[in-house]
C-alpha cells in the first residue's frame, strides 16, 4: 500500500510541507487543569453525543504529550498543527494561567527541538463556558474577548510558533452550533446562525490585527472548511439551488475576508436572520492574511425544492467513508481551482484532509487500505489543482490519531494512528506508514 504521485509533482519536492493535525478538546483530556468549555457542557446534554462520552480523558495527550512528540517525529513530518485550549491558558478574569501556558510552551519547545514547525490554531471550537453564559458567539463582545486571548497567547509563545490560524471552520461553529444545534452549544434557530458567523469573522479580523502587530514574522491566516456544491441535474433550477447552497455554506465565510462583503443572498434572507453588522466591521474582517487554510472531506449535491431554496440529494452506489460521506477526490480539485478563480488568494495550505474508516486492530496491526486509497487519490487531486495554477504550499493529514469526534464521540476513527482508549496505547496504522514512506521519498 503506497501513496504515489507523478515524479514531477510539486508535492514530491522537499520544499512542499507535510504535516499532521489535531485539536485540543479532541485529544488533550486534562480537564481538571482548565476552565469548562461549551463542549464539556454539551457532552452532558442528553442525546447530544452518540455514545454518551465526553472529552475528560480523550487521548490523554495532556499527560502523554512527550511520547506523542516521539510518535509525531517518527512519521518524518515537517509540521504539526495543534490548537490551543482558550480555557487552559487564560483564567476567567483574563489573567494568564501559567500552568496551561507551560504545557504548551514545553510542547512547542519539544517540537522545535525535533525541527518540526508549529502551526497553531487559536480557536478550534472550545469556547470557555463562562463566555457562552454571556451569549457566546451571539454576543459581539466575545470577538473582543478573543482579541485579548490572542494577545495573551502571542506574548506567551514568543518565537516558538511558525504559523497562527485565528479560527478553525467558523461554518461549523456558527451553523452546526448556533443554527441547527448538533454541535456545542446546541442552539437551534435560523435567526442565530449568521449572527454567530459574523461575530466569529469579526473575531478573526481583530485577531489578525494583533498578529500583524505582535507576531509579524509568523504566517498568519484562517482555516475554512468547504463542501463544494454540485447541481443534481443541469436544469437551471438545480443549478440555481446549488449556487445558493454554495453561497450559504461556503462563500459566506470566505467572501467577507477577501472581498469585504457577504454574498448577494444576504438580501434574500429574512431581516431576523441578518447579522448585526456595525460600520467598519467588514474592513476589519478583510484584514490581509498570509495564507488560507482549506479543509476538505467530501462534496454535496443539491436540487431545487418546493418548500426550501434547496435540498440535498444523497447518491446510491458511491464509495462512502464511515461518516457516510462520499469519497470524491475530483471535488477537491474543483474546489481549489474554483476558489483560485473567484478570489485573489494568498498561498494555500491544506490544513485538513482525511477519512474515518471502520478500522480494526489485529495483532497490533491496522490494515486500513481504504484510508491509504483516500490519501492517494486526494493528494493526486491536490497535485492536479497545483498544475492548474493554485499556489498550494503544504498538506496536513487529519488526523494524527483517533480521537473524540465531536457529536459522534469515539465511534468514528480518523487517525493514521490507532488509539486504544482503555489502555491509551497508540498503534501506527498502515496509512501512517504509507504517509511516512511517501514523505521520506521526496527529493
Amino acid at each position: 500500500m503506497k501513496i504515489t504521485l507523478p515524479k514531477n509533482s510539486r508535492l514530491t519536492s522537499k520544499d512542499f510541507m507535510f504535516g499532521v493535525a489535531t485539536a485540543s478538546f479532541q485529544i488533550e483530556g486534562g480537564v481538571e487543569h482548565r476552565l469548562p468549555c461549551i463542549w464539556d457542557t454539551f457532552c452532558r446534554t442528553e442525546g447530544a453525543i452518540a455514545d454518551k462520552s465526553n472529552g475528560d480523558i480523550a487521548c490523554d495527550h495532556y499527560h502523554l504529550w512527550q511520547q506523542d512528540i516521539e510518535m509525531i517525529s517518527s512519521l518524518g513530518i515537517d509540521a504539526y498543527r495543534l490548537s490551543i485550549s482558550w480555557g487552559r491558558v487564560m483564567n476567567q478574569d483574563g489573567s494568564p494561567n501559567q500552568t496551561g501556558i507551560a504545557f504548551y510552551t514545553n510542547f512547542l519547545d519539544a517540537l522545535k527541538a525535533k525541527n518540526i514547525k508549529a502551526f497553531v490554531t487559536l480557536y478550534h471550537w472550545d469556547l470557555p463556558q463562562h463566555l457562552e453564559d454571556e451569549g457566546g458567539w451571539l454576543n459581539r463582545q466575545t470577538a473582543y474577548k478573543f482579541k485579548e486571548y490572542t494577545e495573551l497567547v502571542v506574548k506567551a509563545f514568543g518565537d516558538r510558533v511558525y504559523s497562527y490560524a485565528t479560527l478553525n471552520e467558523p461554518f461549523c461553529s456558527a451553523y452546526l452550533g448556533y443554527e441547527i444545534g448538533i454541535h456545542a452549544p446546541g442552539i437551534k434557530g435560523r435567526e442565530f446562525g449568521k449572527k454567530a458567523a459574523h461575530h466569529l469573522l469579526l473575531a478573526h479580523g481583530l485577531a489578525m490585527e494583533v498578529l500583524t502587530n505582535l507576531s509579524p514574522n509568523t504566517l498568519n491566516g484562517i482555516v475554512l472548511n468547504f463542501t463544494p456544491c454540485y447541481p443534481n441535474t443541469d436544469n437551471l433550477a438545480d443549478i440555481t439551488a446549488a449556487k445558493y447552497a454554495d453561497d450559504y455554506f461556503n462563500q459566506w465565510y470566505i467572501k467577507p475576508i477577501f472581498d469585504a462583503q457577504y454574498p448577494e443572498i444576504l438580501s434574500t434572507l429574512p431581516t431576523a436572520e441578518h447579522p448585526d453588522i456595525v460600520e467598519g466591521d467588514l474592513s476589519i474582517i478583510a484584514h490581509p492574511v498570509d495564507f488560507l487554510g482549506v479543509n476538505y472531506y467530501t462534496r454535496a449535491i443539491y436540487k431545487a425544492d418546493n418548500k426550501e431554496v434547496f435540498s440535498q440529494v444523497m447518491l446510491d452506489d458511491v464509495p462512502l467513508t464511515d461518516m457516510g460521506w462520499e469519497v470524491y477526490p475530483q471535488g477537491f480539485t474543483d474546489l481549489l481551482v474554483d476558489l483560485n478563480e473567484k478570489y485573489d488568494l494568498p498561498p494555500v495550505y491544506i490544513t485538513e484532509n482525511g477519512a474515518a474508516m471502520p478500522d480494526e486492530i489485529t495483532d497490533n496491526v491496522v490494515i486500513d487500505k481504504d484510508r491509504v486509497s483516500y490519501y492517494n487519490t486526494h493528494l493526486n487531486a491536490v497535485n492536479q489543482a497545483i498544475e492548474k495554477g493554485v499556489d498550494i504550499q503544504g498538506y496536513f493529514a487529519w488526523s494524527l490519531m483517533d480521537n473524540f469526534e465531536w457529536a459522534e464521540g469515539y465511534l468514528k476513527r480518523f487517525g493514521i494512528v490507532y488509539v486504544d482508549y482503555q489502555s491509551q496505547k497508540r498503534t501506527i496504522k498502515a496509512s501512517g506508514y504509507a504517509y511516512r514512506d511517501f514523505i521520506k521519498l521526496r527529493k
